[in-house]
């Protein structure tokens, strides 16, 4: 399995003059620290990889160990182009990726890891809230259907920690080949769901806190949070 880490935004929405995963949380960490601590306690840190764009010599900088993907065209381009870049790298392996934005509690991956090693795909969905400005999914038969911001009736929000097998990962590349430039990731999966019938599971971390930063009052909850 790798690891992916899609970090190449300007983030405007918070407003810093530096990217986004490198915001100071008060635990004395930033978020990709954070991350990287929570990630390379469960798995190799050398399968770590990182979508870099905006300032990306500051992410580097800080994080030297790392292995660097980068997005050249970051300020054009949503993560659907992104996170293809990573997958097309890993076209035969099972990808475990994040958005670089969200702030987990590390407990949360021994959840996930049952179907890690089972090598289902799945989105981690927290249950407990839909909020209209967040990913939310629905489901037909068990599994994931639609997956998007304008889903309307939503069982829950899509918290930015995703899987792909490697039975999968070819089909959902040929899917976000076929996005938009400035469509998220999750629309390759709903087109691989609708076109190539493939199966993603919702995974329920709501037992643990996990939240995506994009404003300042989101920052402020995160802080409380941890």
């Amino acid at each position: 399995m790798k690891i992916v880490i899609l970090a190449a935004g300007i983030g405007s929405r918070l407003g810093n003059p530096f990217p986004k995963p490198l915001t100071p949380l008060k635990n004395g960490k930033s978020i990709m620290e954070t991350q990287i601590d929570n990630i390379s306690s469960k798995y190799d840190i050398d399968d770590i990889n990182v979508v870099i764009g905006f300032k990306k010599d500051l992410i580097m900088e800080r994080f030297p160990e790392l292995t660097y993907i980068y997005n050249p065209f970051f300020d054009q381009t949503n993560t659907s182009k992104s996170l293809v870049r990573a997958l097309k790298k890993y076209r035969r392996n099972s990808v475990l990726w994040f958005n670089g934005d969200v702030v987990f509690d590390g407990k949360l991956l021994d959840i996930l890891n049952p179907h890690i090693e089972s090598n289902t795909s799945f989105v981690a969905v927290n249950t407990s809230k839909v909020a209209d400005e967040e990913v939310k999914y629905t489901l037909k038969d068990g599994f994931i259907d639609e997956l998007s911001k304008t889903v309307k009736n939503g069982l829950g929000e899509a918290v930015g920690i995703n899987f792909i097998s490697s039975n999968d990962i070819q089909a959902f590349i040929n899917r976000l080949e076929e996005c938009d430039v400035n469509d998220y990731f999750e629309r390759g999966l709903e087109l691989a769901i609708e076109k190539d019938n493939i199966k993603i599971q919702a995974v329920d971390i709501s037992k643990y806190n996990c939240m995506e930063i994009d404003f300042v009052e989101d920052l402020e909850n995160v802080n409380k949070l941890f």
